[in-house]
């Protein structure tokens, strides 16, 4: 082979590795390829007794039970404050026994009962601790209020000492920015006073 020939396979064996893609390189006109997304979340459905109606849902294994209430059911009176747990704002009752829905899975509350600020009044009649928050000024702006007349109405069914010193602490997991706490514990002791007398 002489030097002319060589250098000629050269420059042709170079010239067909640059027009050549390279290896996982689209070709001209190719339509790109797509790397596999992440599996679609399964459906669960969810069956449940909310406010006293029973409710059939669909939704993910990932919802929460708030965000079920508030987007999928139309049940907007919990609010969503923190969305950690922190605030209350979000307390609705499980069976009788006050939960942050924003940290309770929605797949959980199968075959239980769920109340919420909706459910608390029975018609047109307000439930006494309405009343009571109502008459002893226990809400200004009234975002925190729906957790804490749930956590007041799952309060008054725990064995809490009924002082003053007792409503503070086992309502110490339910904040107001405005600093209405004074009349909440007003509203929770005249609420109590109240059932019991009808009890």
């Amino acid at each position: 082979m002489t030097r002319r020939e060589a250098l000629k396979r050269g420059l042709l064996l170079g010239a067909a590795m640059v027009a050549r893609p390279t290896l996982g390189q689209a070709q001209p006109g190719a339509a790109p390829a797509r790397e596999p997304g992440p599996a679609a979340p399964k459906a669960l459905s969810v069956s449940f007794t909310l406010n006293g109606a029973p409710v059939l849902a669909e939704t993910e294994g990932r919802v929460t039970l708030l965000d079920l209430l508030r987007e999928n059911l139309g049940h907007p009176g919990s609010k969503k404050g923190c969305d950690h747990g922190q605030c209350g704002a979000c307390t609705v009752l499980v069976d009788g026994r006050r939960v942050l829905s924003c940290l309770t899975l929605a797949g959980s509350v199968t075959g239980k009962r769920v109340t919420t600020v909706e459910g608390l009044a029975h018609g047109e009649t307000l439930h006494p601790l309405q009343t009571a928050f109502i008459e002893h000024d226990a809400f200004q702006c009234g975002f925190c209020t729906p957790g804490q007349l749930m956590s007041a109405a799952g309060f008054l069914g725990e064995p809490w000492p009924s002082t003053p010193a007792g409503i503070r602490e086992g309502m110490s997991g339910n904040i107001c920015r405005c600093g209405a706490y004074c009349g909440i514990v007003a509203a929770i002791t005249a609420a109590r006073d109240q059932i019991g007398a009808h009890a």
